[in-house]
C-alpha cells in the first residue's frame, strides 16, 4: 500500500506517517513542497526509531509520485464526498492521497484524470476535519485488515 501526503505542512503529522509505515509495511510518499525540513527535531521525535524501518520517498510534485506509480489506482481523502473509506475493496498497489493541514486537497487534484476514487472517513455532523497522521492510519488499517493483516504478528 501507498500512503501519500501532498504537500505536508507539520512535521509531527508526517513524523507519526513515518512510524504508521514502519509498522504496516506501507510506503510513505511526500510531495513537495514540505512545510518543514526533513531533519527537523519534531519529525524525528514524533518518528522516534523508525525511521530506518519505513520506506519514505519524496516526489517534486504530483505528476512525479504519479508517474512513479503508473498502474496504481490513487484514492484521494477528502471529506468533500459521500463514499465511506470501509466502502472500497482495496488493491495491494492503491494509493491512498492525503492533502495538507489544515485545507486538504485542493480542487485541481481532486479533479486530476488518475484520481479514480474519493473516499471519506465517517465524522461527527458539524466536525471539520481529523488529524492528518489519524485519518492515515484509519485508512492504512482498513486497507491491510482488509489484506488479511498480510504479514503482521
Amino acid at each position: 500500500m501507498h500512503l501519500a501526503f501532498f504537500e505536508p505542512r507539520i512535521p509531527g503529522n508526517t513524523g507519526s506517517a513515518i512510524r504508521l509505515a514502519a509498522a504496516t509495511g506501507a510506503t510513505l510518499h511526500l510531495v513537495e513542497p514540505l512545510g518543514f525540513d526533513l531533519s527537523e527535531p519534531k519529525l524525528r521525535r514524533a518518528g522516534l526509531d523508525y525511521h530506518d524501518l519505513a520506506h519514505v520517498v519524496v516526489h517534486p510534485d504530483l505528476e512525479d509520485l504519479l508517474a512513479s506509480l503508473p498502474q496504481s489506482r490513487v484514492l484521494a481523502f477528502t471529506t468533500h464526498t459521500t463514499t465511506r473509506h470501509t466502502d472500497v475493496e482495496y488493491s495491494d498497489d492503491d494509493v491512498l492521497l492525503f492533502g495538507p493541514e489544515p485545507t486538504g486537497l485542493p480542487p485541481e487534484v481532486l479533479a486530476h484524470p488518475r484520481v479514480t476514487g474519493q473516499v471519506r472517513i465517517p465524522m461527527l455532523a458539524g466536525r471539520r476535519s481529523l488529524n492528518l497522521s489519524n485519518a492515515a492510519a484509519i485508512a492504512a488499517y482498513e486497507v491491510w485488515r482488509q489484506r488479511g493483516f498480510d504479514g503482521g504478528e
